[in-house]
């Protein structure tokens, strides 16, 4: 039986419909995908979309469908391995206490779960910390070292952060403090002060410009599973000092890779390579998990009786509950959740995320709608091509969702900075071929605090300074986008033709192979020329802004639903050729599972493609 499918709700839908990108058909060598086919026994059209993405060489195609955890690479090729072990032997068999110090985000608490709980299984002693979003900010910083000192603490491991921590690392040396890294963030230009890098006994991190490890986009929960996983190898390494797990540590390390898979879909890295396999076999381990924290999480997402996870199971169920404990300032209560070692707390504690996740959302309509009126205020694009808004008393935990929010509907990068008296924090979102960071640049020297990448960034800024920062990202955005010769939008690319009349639950349980679905792993977008309407168009939702359509080609008729393309009801007419963009869905409603289609964009008439 076809398993089912993510809802075909708003919530799960994907971004808002434009017809105004054009379509690209990926190239094809047709010889290439015929040979996929006939090694991996594969339908037609599934070997045409590997081949498409790149997946020419058989044995690839095979590694790539299969995901094994087999393919998970050496934790000991990742920067310092060796030497983060060491000295974490050393702690444990000193005794001495350990301080994990994670971040307040779902890649940071995992991480700093997957830890502690590997020293409450060994019986070392540790304690952890995550800043507070509110009081603290991001990464290392006076409290890390604080809750150093009130601990006992002798050793500290960075959890998601650490790699830019030049002052907080030395001061913690300077108190007796060791600190290990793990971390996946870039490395910062050299300090004119500690040199390249902080002086940590070990930094793990595989964006080292040292690191030889095969694959540098883990995130950070990964890279602290990577050092547990390393560690546990060192704790029972036999006198030839090669680790082979007990039963005991390899039960472990594998319900871990439930933590690592949520860090993974969530901190949206690559879905390739490992971390495919951490997100394949980490959600297969989230639904046999018996940890009390994971089974309740699921239980207040809606999850608790799926057969089967889905990468949106986690993106928009479990992700934001966690999340929504740091958002709102401390996320002491996600790390407890995880923690829980009985049904009663780890209840408890779910339902207090699930209300702070509807607090959240609470804050976060109020903040969107004050934020819309102010970016109203800057209707020009040409004068403002980044929407730069400040507020005072907006809630600096949610200022990313809203940026975010702001770029979907002006189309324009975003910037949201929630004001608190003199000073402010905000989050910056961008569309698709424009660098924000790079624009953020223009006011180096103004922010007291920034950094990020292309699609995403954060900064600290005083409130008396938004004006002049908001100039100057202006004028420097200006000058990129000229350099650039504007902002391109990627078109939307279509992985192959297949024809609705050919579309069966066989192709469908292929395509079911290539999940988990993500960044760089997306859902595959297939082409259906010359459909016809076989009803009336009919408009569904709360806002009548979603498509029902039924589609016949031949002698098949498939249910589509266009998200938000309501308003494109008048361009479709009985008997006029229709060519949908469509990704193929199992939909399961009051018992019986049907394969249905997803409409992404259409065209009537003569078909434009390049």
């Amino acid at each position: 039986m076809p398993r089912p499918s993510a809802p075909t709700t708003p919530a799960s839908s994907p971004a808002p419909n434009t017809t105004a990108l054009p379509w690209v058909l990926r190239p094809l060598d047709e010889a290439v995908a015929a040979r996929l086919g006939k090694r991996l026994d594969l339908a037609a059209p599934v070997a045409a979309l590997l081949a498409g993405r790149g997946h020419t060489d058989p044995a690839d195609a095979r590694k790539h469908l299969d995901a094994s955890p087999m393919g998970l690479h050496d934790p000991g090729l990742l920067p310092d391995m060796a030497l983060a072990c060491d000295r974490l032997m050393r702690a444990v068999e000193g005794g001495e206490t350990i301080l994990v110090h994670g971040d307040y985000d779902v890649d940071g608490v995992t991480g700093t779960t997957v830890l502690m709980r590997l020293f409450s299984l060994i019986g070392a002693k540790a304690v952890w910390h995550i800043p507070n979003r509110m009081t603290d900010g991001y990464s290392f910083g006076t409290h890390s070292l604080e809750r150093a000192k009130a601990t006992g603490a002798t050793l500290v491991i960075s959890v998601d952060n650490g790699t830019s921590a030049f002052e907080t690392i030395a001061d913690l040396k300077a108190a007796g403090v060791d600190t290990i890294v793990t971390d996946h963030h870039e490395p910062p230009p050299p300090h004119p002060k500690y040199g390249a890098l902080p002086d940590a006994v070990a930094i793990v991190n595989p964006k080292l410009p040292t690191s030889e490890y095969p694959w540098r986009e883990l995130c950070g929960g990964a890279v602290a599973f990577k050092l547990a996983w390393a560690f546990a190898r060192k704790l029972e390494a036999g006198p030839d000092g090669v680790g082979r797990v007990s039963p005991r540590m390899k039960a472990f390390l594998e319900d871990s890779l439930s933590y690592v898979a949520i860090a993974t879909l969530c901190d949206v890295v690559p879905l390739r390579d490992e971390n495919r396999i951490f997100a394949r076999a980490g959600l297969a381990s989230l639904v046999r998990s018996t940890n009390p924290g994971l089974a309740a999480l699921a239980r207040v997402a809606g999850l608790a009786d799926k057969p089967r996870l889905s990468a949106q199971d986690v993106t928009f169920g479990i992700g934001p509950r966690i999340n929504a404990s740091g958002r709102l300032g401390s996320a002491q209560r996600a790390v407890e959740l995880l923690l829980a070692t009985n049904d009663e707390d780890a209840s408890r504690l779910a339902d207090e995320l699930d209300e702070l996740n509807q607090e959240r959302k609470r804050i976060e309509a109020v903040v969107l709608d004050e934020a819309r009126i102010a970016a109203g205020e800057y209707p020009d694009a040409e004068a403002h091509p980044v929407l730069f808004v400040a507020g005072q008393g907006w809630h600096q935990g949610v200022v990313g969702i809203v940026a975010a929010r702001l770029v979907e509907e002006f189309g324009r990068p975003a910037i949201v900075v929630g004001l608190d008296g003199d000073e402010g924090r905000g989050s910056a979102r961008s569309v698709a071929g424009f660098d924000v960071l790079a624009a953020m640049r223009g006011a180096d020297g103004i922010f007291a605090r920034y950094g990020g990448h292309a699609a995403a960034a954060g900064c600290e800024i005083r409130a008396d300074a938004v004006d002049d920062a908001r100039t100057a990202i202006q004028q420097h955005a200006k000058q990129l986008i000229a350099a650039a010769g504007g902002i391109t939008a990627p078109p939307l690319i279509v992985d192959v033709e297949l024809p609705l009349a050919n579309l069966n639950e066989a192709i469908m349980h292929q395509v079911d192979r290539l999940e988990p679905f993500g960044a760089e792993n997306d859902e595959p977008l297939f082409l259906a020329k010359d459909v016809r309407l076989d009803g009336p168009p009919r408009r569904v939702g709360v806002d009548r802004n979603h498509l029902i359509l039924e589609l016949r080609h031949g002698a098949r008729v498939f249910k589509a639903i266009g998200f938000r393309m309501g308003e494109r009801e008048d361009e479709l007419r009985p008997g006029v050729p229709i060519h949908a963009a469509y990704r193929p869905m199992w939909n399961t409603f009051r018992g019986r599972t049907n394969l249905e289609l997803r409409l992404i964009d259409f065209q009537v008439g003569e078909l434009r493609i390049e």
